[in-house]
């Protein structure tokens, strides 16, 4: 079942970026998909985003839901119609919205647990933390920055905006398909954060991503972004 087109507003995003092997991440995504190379790396993340007055297009905004949400990504490419894809795989979705979890995976696209998020924000200081009901934890503390991460594997922030504005298409596992949902942001802008503290128990776990083959590497704020969500076509 496709949803309809649905609406509404990216009230504060961050994109916690990691560099990881190439030959590990491998190993964790299916057919048809591979990593994206950038420089020699896969690139892998997680999106904390807080969406605000969701609903189908055309409705008003006060019947729309409110949800904290956290989102593992890898940066991936694969073949169609003789063309080179890109985009991102989502292992796992995490939400504050029970709804979430009751329709993920039926009604909207992957299965959703259910997570704790605990978040504080003032003077452009963020920290967002959850833990979700199978025990997987992330945490971020930053402060809004006026200059890029010069560590990074991306020369600039520009580079780095857009890396990730291409891979506005999502697949995630549901049984033995994949479902498609396509993020259409009205305004594309990013700003820098200075991490001060960053930790992702499955990025962490040794028995996906052995010591030393994934580090981190830039984090980046959307905020006020108007914004559609449409399905794709499954794999």
């Amino acid at each position: 079942m496709k949803i309809p087109t649905i609406h509404g507003y990216i009230d504060r995003r961050i994109l916690i970026n990691f560099t990881a092997e190439p030959k590990v991440v491998e190993k964790i995504i299916p057919f048809p998909f591979r990593p994206k190379i950038y420089k020699g790396k896969a690139i892998v993340g997680i999106c904390l985003i807080r969406l605000k007055n969701i609903k189908p297009k055309g409705f008003p905004d006060f019947i729309g839901v409110n949800s904290e949400n956290g989102a593992h990504r890898i940066a991936v490419e694969w073949d169609e119609n003789g063309e080179t894809k890109s985009g991102v795989y989502i292992p796992r979705r995490d939400t504050s919205l029970k709804l979430n979890t009751i329709v993920g995976g039926r009604v909207f696209p992957g299965k959703h647990y259910y997570a704790k998020f605990n978040v504080k924000e003032k003077n452009g200081n963020y920290q967002i933390n959850f833990k979700s009901s199978d025990g997987t934890m992330t945490l971020i503390e930053a402060d809004e920055a006026s200059t890029f991460n010069e560590k990074s594997i991306f020369e600039t922030l520009c580079d780095a905006s857009d890396f990730f504005e291409n891979g506005d298409l999502g697949y995630s596992p549901n049984d033995n398909k994949f479902d498609g949902l396509r993020l259409k942001a009205y305004h594309w802008e990013v700003k820098p954060l200075d991490v001060l503290k960053v930790k992702s128990t499955f990025f962490e776990n040794e028995e996906i991503f052995p010591k030393g083959t994934v580090k981190f590497d830039n984090a980046l704020l959307m905020t006020n972004i108007e914004h559609e969500w449409k399905s794709e076509a499954n794999k």
